[in-house]
């Protein structure tokens, strides 16, 4: 029997609008009470991170964080609802198909409610009352999914009720207002925070993509019963920013996967399936028929392309109501498994995840990324190299890969087409690193480290944590942590890898001469990180330093060495960290 409510569901039409891809603007509304404690316990120990101090709370596996929000994905709908309308009564209506768990809106060509159940049954007794849509001049195509369209009966009745939703912008904050909270802040560090804070994902926009995956698999499930979508990348491996790709990757493992404990007699039984010349090509053939089925059946997903013959063959598509610009792949297991991996590091130490969106942030703001392939260095390749540079403090602040090898069970044992992907996946065995500097000294350590380094003769190399010959003659070497074989920046050219070492020993100057001219945190003059984003004053220094006869590059490496050698200290200090004197 139908619920008796506020209005009627329907069933949101196929034949979505087919026009231009657009991005747009995410505001999201969480309701009090809602979030998790875990999620509270993360943002409380993100107050620690000026010197790696953390939160002793046992923390859970990377495969037990997928597999809690692919179950909260699953009770989770996705609703299209009006933009007048009464928050209490719609919430009222959908409780009669049982309890809800908890809620957001958010807007994105439209109005959104996500809504998640206590109970997946719950769901299918939303969409046993729920109807098709009837067209007058197109035809729908019928498809029973979690997405749904609701209409109001008497939109008068509720009109007034309207001002009990309030929404909050939850966009990256423009170049602008990023630049007022970092002037505002009372310390280097504090910047840090304050930028980690301002462009991570928040757990609205965590669940919403783990939906978006699930809303893909039910679609996938209808060719591949018990497959398996799931997101990887920054949406999983806790450095994605606000605005970042959806990452999926359609898992077919599970399927007609053998098991020995339900067989039983002299016969052992095989599906009769269709043979192809080669993996690649059944991998091909799979997107070809999810790329159809997205186009043609999929709500809300736009912009189809089938991306076939990549390295990695993959689809790509708009999901229109998250704004989330998506790659579906197959066949790419080591992917997720350098997203467990991060996750880990991100982990570890608080610091970690604080550095690497400072490193990201400043390299985009010059120009040293983008989001159009080319030879520009990537964010996996920057992640890797914060990496590489916590590897090598004195205390390490991360462990190597080999060393996370060794400490892995015969559970975790983990070979990926001839590729050895083992590692620890329990965190609560990785004991916590004795090093205690600050934001502040590891950001200036990093632009000299890497203002310095011998790329010409060395690589970098996270497995090992330590400096190694180049292999081959790419002006940037990063070795592949899995892949050894492979350089993940082997697309950098020589002219990028000089524009980052000269962005990099410019900012080490930078923030060399911040100890000595601090502005008071109340003032508006840009400083500290807020200096180092601003493309305009970097370009100022480098065009002043012009000026003289050595070039800007020269000038800084020999300022950084004379600078180094009148240290009393003789470069060390008690923690054998390099030490850079700001006496005049």
């Amino acid at each position: 029997m139908a619920a008796r409510g506020v209005g009627m569901l329907a069933r949101l039409p196929l034949c979505a609008q087919r026009g231009q891809v657009l991005r747009p603007t995410h505001r999201l509304l969480s309701c009090p009470g809602t979030v998790a404690a875990d999620v509270k316990r993360e943002e409380q120990s993100s107050r620690n991170v000026e010197t790696g101090s953390e939160d002793r709370t046992p923390k859970k596996k990377f495969s037990e964080v997928q597999k809690e929000r692919r179950e909260q994905a699953q009770r989770t709908v996705l609703i299209h609802c009006p933009n007048k309308i009464s928050e209490k009564k719609f919430l009222k209506y959908l409780s009669q198909h049982g309890p809800i768990s908890n809620h957001f809106f958010y807007e994105s060509f439209g109005l959104y409610a996500v809504v998640e159940f206590c109970q997946k049954e719950s769901v299918t007794s939303l969409q046993n009352v729920t109807r098709t849509p009837s067209m007058d001049t197109e035809a729908a195509v019928p498809f029973k999914s979690r997405f749904f369209n609701v209409k109001m009966k008497n939109p008068s009745n509720q009109t007034s009720e309207q001002s009990c939703i309030q929404y909050s912008n939850h966009t990256p904050p423009s170049s602008k207002k990023l630049s007022e909270l970092l002037c505002y802040a009372e310390s280097i560090d504090d910047q840090l925070n304050t930028l980690l804070k301002e462009f991570q994902l928040t757990e609205e926009d965590i669940k919403l993509r783990y939906l978006t995956c699930s809303l893909i698999e039910d679609l996938a499930a209808a060719y591949f019963q018990d497959c398996t979508v799931r997101p990887f990348g920054s949406s999983v491996n806790s450095f994605g920013k606000l605005g970042c790709d959806l990452d999926m990757f359609l898992d077919l493992g599970e399927i007609g996967k053998f098991n020995t404990n339900k067989t039983s007699g002299n016969f052992l039984m095989e599906f009769q399936v269709k043979n192809v010349p080669s993996e690649r090509i059944a991998t091909q053939k799979i997107l070809s028929v999810i790329g159809e089925c997205l186009d043609h059946f999929g709500p809300g997903c736009v912009g189809v392309q089938k991306i076939l013959n990549a390295r990695c063959p993959l689809v790509r598509f708009s999901h229109q109501a998250s704004g989330f610009q998506c790659d579906l792949t197959t066949n790419n297991r080591i992917a997720l498994k350098s997203s467990e991996l991060l996750y880990i590091y991100g982990a570890l130490d608080s610091r970690v995840r604080a550095l690497v969106f400072c490193i990201r942030c400043w390299a985009r703001a010059h120009s040293l990324t983008s989001s159009i392939p080319g030879s520009w260095i990537t964010n996996f390749s920057l992640t890797m190299m914060v990496i590489f540079f916590l590897q090598r403090r004195s205390p390490p602040i991360l462990p190597t890969l080999d060393y996370l090898k060794t400490l892995a069970g015969a559970e975790d044992k983990c070979i990926i087409e001839g590729h050895n992907c083992t590692f620890i996946s329990d965190l609560n065995r990785i004991k916590p690193s004795g090093n205690t500097e600050t934001l502040e000294s590891l950001l200036k350590e990093f632009f000299e480290y890497f203002g310095n380094f011998a790329f010409n003769k060395n690589s970098i190399n996270i497995r090992q944590g330590r400096e190694q010959n180049k292999p081959e003659s790419s002006p940037l070497h990063i070795q592949n942590p899995f892949e050894t074989s492979l350089n993940i920046s082997k697309n950098v050219n020589q002219s990028q890898l000089q524009k980052f070492v000269d962005l990099a020993r410019e900012s080490a100057w930078i923030l060399s001469q911040e100890d000595k001219d601090r502005p008071s945190p109340s003032g508006n003059r840009p400083w500290g990180l807020a200096t180092l984003l601003l493309p305009s004053v970097v370009k100022s220094v480098s065009l002043a330093k012009k000026k003289r006869k050595k070039p800007a590059s020269e000038r800084i490496k020999n300022l950084l060495e004379s600078i180094k050698s009148s240290s009393p200290e003789n470069d060390t200090n008690t923690n054998g960290k390099r030490t850079v004197s700001t006496q005049a």
